[in-house]
């Protein structure tokens, strides 16, 4: 197809359903005299879902319109992302993926000879790559690297350096995989500007960035991988795809930010052409659509019932996952999905590490190994006091009383974006076993748990006990009431980072890990307000 079709026609279906072009000239000047050359990468953290059709499709287009494509699955990527993707699940994380994305593209009819996949590590560990990034950190400031990031590296109060380097290394990865563009979301967006900043400075071309919008998920947030309810996992039974259909946002008569309308707009209609409506012969009977415009219009105008959007789109979704679900059925493929997404509720061996002769004991071994939360000694505190740290003015003294003889001693940062109002005499939540640490001179002997949404300004908001609660009181995540937190969390092992990465606050203003609900023996941990914000 692509060599029956001229330069214009090809720019059309290369830049079709994209929020953003930058570098559209670049574009059309390299259709004038070759192939265009375009990679999209994936960090290999949580398992891909639905969403992910929607840049399948854009690939599909690229092929179509004549591009070589390359995947790169960005291993290193993920582990630098505040460890979302654990070192030692790398390896099976980075299968797991090549096989699920090989396995939606074939289900989309995408020939994949016509596709190069590159593991991410396999180049990025070289020595020339190595001393670039060396190069490119003497030239990218703190403040880049923080600003380029921020809407795709996870943020935390105290940001690891690994997540500052992330960014410059996506830069690199477009000179070293030698590529005319790269796609990916509009939420990407100041990573390919700083790119294109910085890599001429190194002595590379700027290249052309391609930008998908963000598809809204199912509660008409951003899909995400981590908030179960927002999204549809490839590997879902029929059964789990109608129940989460049925709970998705879709008010009759709205089309802002409708997962299920953005669905058939950016993965049916590039794929199929057009878009079947069954319904009951008294309400209409079936139609089939031409045009995205004419389907989002009756819906619109209340012609079509969310029911018979959400049933055609039930029936178009499983016939693409049909075929994902059928390879996914087989010993091998079903092993590497347990090994690289293990049932974190489960220890990996008792025996692993321990010592000779066995028998308890808060030693090494599935102690030190298992990430479960009930690891954190989270307790409900109050608030005795509050006043700034005399050589600081961005830190905050507060004593907290967390149910034992004498207040602890709590520096934090965060509480200079909270009114002081609002601090006097409530109940809090305090982590309590991580090792006390010196700020500027003063000890502080725990943590106080905030919920965090990053901008400017930063919002800030203190995580609420149910009422009623005591000081003292442990919180607990749902599901894991009966484990025993370690005395002191080992900062070597970084437990606390490990977890935080899946702390967050759901469209409800409920405090989740996991999506499993923080509590106490009396009811859930809320915020106010900070709906998708981050705990930290």
């Amino acid at each position: 197809m692509a060599d029956q079709l001229c330069p214009d026609e090809k720019l059309h279906l290369i830049t079709r359903n994209l929020q953003e072009v930058l570098g559209e000239e670049k574009l059309k000047q390299v259709l004038q005299e070759r192939e265009l050359k375009v990679y999209w990468g994936t960090a290999t953290t949580g398992k891909p879902h639905v969403a992910y059709f929607v840049p399948m499709s854009k690939i599909a287009d690229f092929l179509k319109a004549g591009c070589e494509v390359t995947i790169l699955f960005a291993d290193l990527h993920a582990y630098l992302d505040n460890m979302k993707a654990p070192w030692e699940l790398l390896e099976l994380r980075v299968k797991y993926y090549e096989q699920v994305i090989k396995a939606m593209l074939e289900s989309l009819g995408v020939p994949l000879d016509k596709l190069k996949f590159v593991k991410g590590t396999n180049f990025q560990l070289s020595r020339e790559y190595t001393l670039d990034v060396y190069r490119l950190s003497s030239m990218v400031t703190e403040h880049d690297a923080k600003k380029a990031g921020a809407e795709v590296v996870k943020q935390v109060e105290h940001p690891l350096l690994s997540g500052l380097l992330y960014p410059g290394l996506q830069a690199l990865d477009e000179e070293y995989l030698k590529v005319d563009a790269q796609f990916g979301g509009v939420d990407q967006r100041k990573i390919f500007t700083l790119a294109e900043k910085y890599l001429p400075s190194l002595g590379y071309a700027k290249r052309a960035h391609l930008m998908n919008p963000m598809v809204p998920g199912l509660t008409g947030a951003k899909m995400s991988s981590s908030e179960e309810e927002s999204k549809i996992d490839l590997l879902d039974s029929k059964a789990d795809v109608k129940k989460k259909l049925k709970k998705a946002f879709c008010e009759p008569g709205n089309i802002q930010n409708n997962g299920v309308l953005s669905f058939v707009k950016y993965v049916v209609f590039p794929l199929r052409g057009d878009f079947s409506i069954k319904r009951d012969p008294k309400w209409g009977g079936d139609k089939i659509y031409s045009v995205f415009e004419e389907v989002e219009k009756d819906f619109a105008e209340e012609l079509i019932h969310p029911g018979d959007l959400k049933a055609s789109v039930e029936e178009a979704l499983n016939q693409l996952l049909d075929p994902i679900r059928k390879k996914f059925e087989t010993p091998e493929l079903r092993k590497l999905t347990n090994s690289a997404y293990p049932d974190p509720s489960k220890t990996k061996g008792a025996g692993k590490g321990a010592k000779a002769g066995g028998g308890g004991g808060g030693g090494g071994g599935a102690q030190d190994d298992e990430l479960a939360p009930s690891r954190l000694d989270i307790r409900v505190g109050k608030i005795v006091s509050v006043e700034k740290h005399p050589d600081a003015d961005s830190l905050y003294l507060e004593k907290i009383d967390v149910g034992e003889a004498e207040p602890r001693t709590v520096v934090s940062g965060l509480v200079a974006y909270i009114s002081q109002e609002d601090l006097q005499d409530r109940n809090v939540l305090v982590l309590c076993n991580l090792k006390p640490q010196k700020m500027r001179g003063i000890e502080s002997q725990a943590m106080l748990l905030c919920a965090s949404i990053e901008g400017e300004p930063r919002r800030v908001e203190p995580l609420d006990p149910p009422e009623g609660s005591s000081p003292g009181e442990r919180v607990f995540v749902e599901g894991y009431e009966t484990g025993k937190p370690d005395d002191k969390l080992n900062p070597k092992k970084k437990v606390w980072e490990k977890l935080q990465v899946d702390l967050k606050i759901s469209d409800e203003c409920v405090a989740q890990w996991q999506d499993k609900q923080l509590m106490t023996k009396i009811g859930q941990i809320t915020c106010k307000t900070l709906k998708g914000g981050n705990i930290s």
